[in-house]
């Protein structure tokens, strides 16, 4: 019997969603070039260390392709869910993107310059884009009570990292590599109320332990400031790091870690606050005390860490709700990767897989400044507030900008917030665990 020869299916993670590109909205354009302003593009000179003489750098040449007009290629290709370079080459040349006149160039041209382009430089972008954003908007808390505790810390702040998806295999070096070789892995910091990029990091590979970045991530956090992470960076020597450095931190306790307590500072029937110290084996010390947390929720003792180990400047309560804050940063991984297609890597270069995610971040920031303007014209906290339904909205907006209907974003927002579900929805489970925490706290 002949056997049918059937093309073999992509692979899921190269399956673009979106076919064709949203439609141009003109607010956020206009938001997006408030922070990309020629003036923080124009002085940047692009530099690339010579390939023989790494210590080397060169002066890149004045191109058609220059800065702004690559900045405003791959911001596009995030915001307006552009499915291709050969797609968003076809927008350059009939409209102009994000303030730029229409532009005749190939495909491979904007591939092999995306190449090259110095990812530092977009690093540096994103860098000053979130400086820029955190002077315009000052970041909310989601309720009065949390202000004076953010007064106490110069920041607070959630770490992680995550994996990106597969590489194409498009050069030769990856076609001798058997498997997916997935793109690499990002490390970055949110604020821990607004959700804000505040530092990021990157790394080729996939891999690569969290700890590794520790010396980064210290650095990153100032004097006084209050950094919220899990257990891939458990280490009694960086837990006595923040100490001498006279900075805080929030963690979970590792399971079967000996550890003596030194005081007991308050307890109820499902919760314990206690001084202990860890780190009692000479080959593994732990110099400083530490204070633990404990809380019995729905039959299971979970127990945090933490340095600060004055209650009155963070309750057992508050240590306990940082940490569940801690999974904002989660869903901030699945948002850009889900809704806007960090999953979707446009090539296998590891330096265009570096601009791609910058590009992203910055996006990110600024739909972020939307949420939390909408959240403040509905009174609503911003944890209530949908990104991904405010970002869905862009599409309806526009449409009612074309019928005349509209000229304000953030106000149109507000007013179809409940036909658009930008307010999330308040569920039974959140109900449950409100009525838990106040059996366990006796504090409504």
């Amino acid at each position: 019997m002949a056997h049918k020869h059937t093309r073999a299916r992509p692979h899921a993670e190269f399956r673009h969603r979106s076919q064709i590109p949203m439609p141009a909205v003109e607010e956020v354009e206009q938001r997006l070039l408030d922070v990309l302003s020629p003036s923080l593009l124009a002085p940047r000179q692009l530099e690339r260390r010579d390939p023989r003489q790494p210590h080397r750098l060169i002066r890149m040449r004045q191109r058609l392709l220059t800065l702004p007009v690559i900045v405003a290629i791959m911001v596009s290709l995030v915001w307006r869910r552009v499915p291709s370079i050969a797609e968003v080459q076809k927008v350059l040349a009939r409209e102009g993107l994000l303030g730029m006149a229409p532009l005749q160039v190939s495909p491979q041209a904007i591939t092999k310059r995306l190449a090259v382009l110095p990812a530092a430089v977009m690093g540096q972008l994103l860098t000053e884009v979130c400086t820029r954003l955190q002077a315009q908007v000052p970041p909310t808390v989601p309720h009065p009570r949390w202000a004076p505790v953010r007064a106490r810390f110069s920041l607070i702040a959630l770490v992680d990292g995550s994996t990106l998806e597969a590489l194409r295999k498009k050069t030769q070096v990856l076609r001798e590599r058997e498997g997916l070789v997935l793109g690499g892995k990002m490390m970055v910091m949110v604020e821990a109320f607004s959700h804000r990029p505040r530092w990021q990091l990157y790394t080729a590979d996939a891999a690569a332990n969290d700890k590794r970045f520790a010396t980064e991530i210290m650095a990153a956090v100032p004097v006084g400031g209050l950094l919220v992470f899990d257990l891939g960076f458990f280490s009694f020597l960086w837990f006595d790091d923040f100490t001498n450095q006279q900075k805080f931190f929030v963690t979970r306790m590792r399971e079967k870690i000996a550890y003596r307590t030194v005081q007991v500072l308050s307890q109820g029937a499902s919760y314990r606050d206690e001084m202990i110290q860890v780190g009692l084996y000479r080959s593994n010390p732990c110099t400083h005390p530490l204070r633990m947390v404990s809380v019995l929720w729905q039959g299971t003792w979970y127990r945090y860490l933490t340095n600060v180990l004055d209650p009155q400047q963070l309750s057992a309560r508050q240590v306990c709700e940082l940490y569940r804050r801690r999974w904002r940063i989660e869903d901030a991984f699945a948002l850009t990767k889900r809704v806007l297609d960090l999953a979707y890597l446009w090539t296998g270069s590891t330096n265009a897989v570096q601009l791609q995610l910058y590009a992203t971040l910055i996006f990110y920031a600024v739909l972020l400044m939307v949420c939390q303007q909408v959240a403040e014209v509905l009174g609503e906290p911003l944890e209530r507030i949908s990104v991904e339904m405010v970002f869905r909205a862009f599409y309806h907006y526009s449409r009612a900008v074309q019928r005349g209907e509209a000229d304000d974003l953030v106000l149109f927002l507000a007013e179809h917030a409940k036909l658009l579900g930008i307010v999330k929805r308040w569920r039974k489970h959140h109900r449950e665990r409100q009525q838990l925490e106040y059996l366990i706290w006796g504090d409504p």
